[in-house]
């Protein structure tokens, strides 16, 4: 794909980010057995009182997925359910305005949804956790290091980043250019369904199911449209370049060499030359949505990875 093709792709595709038992403050400790008492409810309350729903499975490590823009925590299933079977947590939280949590009227600026991300770890008492986030994930992941530290975070695993930088600037002069950014938003606006009918193909293999991607399609348009909008101007003009100068903990960086909506040079490649301790591992012919078209490898590395 030539240097247009791939601004085109950015454009329509949200700025590199489309389709792309649990308990309150006494949770159960990861360390103990399975079958001990389970939450009894699957919210927990945001800072501002925004409830949010997390999907928390099975006893052992914890394992926390972020999902990818307009995702929820259901295109983790396969991943959590593997896991699960290899004596390990998993914990996914719908984003706010995603999937089964509340619709919030405001929050959706990178800082809150970090302030997110660390309730759901201080509340579900989240310790020597494996941290793994798709595309617009990546940037709460990073940034929530950036400002908590590693003291519940061992690992880090990010898949197809959205990060360090996705728009063009003086500094970053192969970015994104505005104008394209400012389109994307514009097509999204008008037609939400059109959007995702136009865009989805780059997002998978040509031999992805068509149920895979009726699925994917149904599971962003539940997400309001205002909200859609307001996450995809977060996860553009975000800037995490100096947040990831400062993550230590060990890192895998997993991306595809054929993603069209965060382009591997721009992404990947950067962010891994910014993370210190981290490691770049290229799928050849993936796309995007890796973490569902390559589901088996990506698990694969990521047992490999933590030591399992």
């Amino acid at each position: 794909m030539n240097r247009r093709g791939v601004f085109d792709a950015l454009a329509t595709g949200a700025a590199g980010v489309m389709i792309s038992g649990a308990v309150d403050s006494r949770q159960v400790r990861a360390s103990e057995p399975s079958g001990n008492v389970k939450h009894a409810s699957p919210f927990i309350s945001a800072r501002d009182g925004t409830k949010l729903f997390v999907q928390d499975w099975g006893a052992g490590r914890p394992v926390i997925f972020l999902a990818a823009w307009a995702c929820d925590s259901c295109i983790w299933g396969s991943h959590m359910a593997a896991l699960n079977a290899k004596g390990m947590r998993c914990v996914a939280p719908d984003r706010r305005g995603h999937g089964r949590s509340e619709v919030a009227m405001k929050g959706y600026d990178l800082d809150t949804l970090t302030d997110d991300l660390a309730m759901v770890m201080e509340e579900r008492d989240l310790r020597e956790a494996i941290l793994v986030a798709h595309s617009m994930g990546s940037i709460e992941a990073v940034n929530y290091l950036a400002r908590n530290g590693a003291n519940r975070v061992s690992r880090l695993v990010l898949v197809a980043p959205t990060t360090p930088l996705l728009l063009q600037s003086p500094d970053n002069p192969d970015g994104v250019p505005l104008s394209a950014i400012e389109n994307g938003a514009t097509a999204i606006a008008a037609d939400f369904p059109k959007w995702l009918a136009d865009n989805t193909a780059p997002f998978f293999m040509p031999e992805t199911p068509a149920e895979t991607h009726t699925w994917v399609k149904a599971m962003m348009l539940r997400v309001p449209l205002p909200v859609a909008l307001a996450c995809q101007k977060t996860i553009s003009t975000a800037d995490l370049r100096a947040q990831a100068r400062m993550i230590r903990c060990p890192t895998l960086i997993v991306q595809g060499d054929r993603d069209a909506s965060a382009p591997l040079a721009l992404t990947g490649v950067k962010t891994a030359k910014l993370i210190p301790s981290s490691t770049l591992e290229v799928y050849e012919g993936a796309p995007h949505g890796l973490v569902l078209t390559h589901k088996d490898r990506l698990l694969k590395d990521l047992l490999n990875f933590v030591g399992t």
